[in-house]
């Protein structure tokens, strides 16, 4: 009866109505997530819902692991599923989920966000040097902060000895904000964007800066951005939203599993950070024109 409601409706209400998912999804997914972690958890809900009031993460880090994939569920696939059926006549069409794109072409794009790691590391560190006026120095360090706290968290995600472990960060932190992310940022918003400016390259800017926005984490605000924008030319190359998930995926599975050799002492902690340094750069062109010409050969494949 809702199917296709508001697929004439101007963008500005679709994008109203998308946020409207979001936060009613939200706000009941982590309603029926507090209720039903006892259950899930093994654990009093007074125990739980106390456990975030405590400082020590790692005593909570179930609990953690729970809410983040509360989080990406609520916030992020089951509204951006939920505004394409009020969207679109068909939920796949509106995604290009049907769309078949050769095995061929999801090997370029692996290649591609490989070959992209130096680059991005290198605009990292460019953007680690900005440094704030002393006006604003207030800001700077709160959100440097908070940047320390977001990456203390992912390190306690990360650093795990079991493969159930390993499997699990590749589930919640590769899989899921692939999935997620890609349906609301190029699926969703992308769309609603370029109805709404009438240009698809600027919709692909605009979502690739609120995709960095979400993020909160202003030291990896611009490589961040630039994949947004990468994910987006993807997405619209393509035709479907399984190439920028496939990219996304790739792009933080790289670093579940470059996290996990590295705590196990097989890797050095320098593979992080490979490309932002001044000796990196022959490495670095390298990879980027490798990259470059992937990209323009993807380019070639769907609009040439």
């Amino acid at each position: 009866m809702l199917k296709g409601l508001f697929e004439s409706s101007s963008p500005f209400t679709q994008l109203i109505i998308l946020g409207f998912c979001m936060v009613t999804s939200f706000l009941l997914t982590i309603c029926i997530g507090v209720i039903f972690a006892p259950l899930i958890l093994g654990i009093p809900i007074t125990e739980f819902l106390n456990s975030f009031s405590n400082s020590g993460m790692e005593q909570n880090l179930n609990q953690m692991r729970y809410m983040q994939t509360l989080y990406s569920f609520s916030t992020f696939i089951i509204p951006a599923f939920l505004a394409a059926y009020l969207f679109s006549r068909t939920v796949t069409g509106y995604f290009g989920l049907e769309r078949i794109t050769p095995v061929n072409w999801y090997v370029a794009v692996l290649f591609l966000m490989l070959a992209s790691i130096p680059f991005i590391n290198l605009l990292a560190s460019l953007n680690e040097m900005i440094v704030f006026p002393k006006s604003l120095s207030g800001l700077e360090q709160r959100l440097k902060d908070f940047e320390e706290g977001a990456q203390q968290a992912t390190k306690l995600f990360l650093n795990v000895d079991s493969a159930g472990g390993i499997f699990f960060n590749i589930f919640m932190i590769a899989l899921l904000p692939a999935v997620g992310e890609e349906l609301i940022f190029r699926g969703a918003l992308q769309k609603i964007f370029t109805r709404w400016t009438g240009n698809i390259h600027t919709a692909i800017v605009i979502c690739g800066f609120l995709f960095s926005l979400m993020h909160f984490q202003f030291y990896g605000f611009f490589p961040r951005w630039l994949l947004g924008v990468m994910f987006g030319y993807l997405m619209v190359w393509s035709g479907t939203i399984w190439l920028p998930i496939f990219a996304h995926f790739v792009n933080n599975a790289v670093a579940v599993f470059f996290s996990c050799m590295i705590h196990k002492g097989i890797i050095s902690e320098k593979v992080e950070y490979i490309g932002a340094s001044f000796g990196d750069i022959p490495v670095t062109i390298v990879t980027t024109t490798v990259a470059a010409w992937l990209l323009w050969k993807i380019y070639q494949r769907y609009c040439g």
